[in-house]
């Protein structure tokens, strides 16, 4: 396995892991059972991203160190887009009140 295929999966496996949980903050609060969509969207998002990393780690550490820094920009990634949608979704909606 090369270190940019490695990458890749962390890559992916983060944008899934910090996008899933983005989605089910805003998708489930404030809506019955939300604990259990909570609960149920953590355990997937966890196979996904030990599933990946069991994946890589049979390769060597160098190769699961820079499939966690994929994972760990994956991260930031996420946070990235998620702020500026966010920013994106109060001015449009503070445009429609005027």
């Amino acid at each position: 396995m090369t270190v940019i295929v490695a990458f890749t999966i962390g890559l992916l496996a983060g944008i899934a892991f910090f996008g899933g949980l983005w989605v089910t903050v805003n998708k489930t609060l404030g809506k019955a059972y939300a604990a259990l969509y909570f609960v149920g969207s953590s355990i997937i998002r966890t196979a996904i991203v030990v599933t990946g990393f069991y994946y890589v780690a049979q390769n060597g550490l160098s190769i699961l160190l820079m499939s966690v820094a994929g994972f760990l920009i994956g991260r930031f990634l996420v946070f990235w887009i998620t702020y500026y949608y966010e920013k994106k979704q109060k001015l449009s909606s503070s445009s429609n009140q005027q």
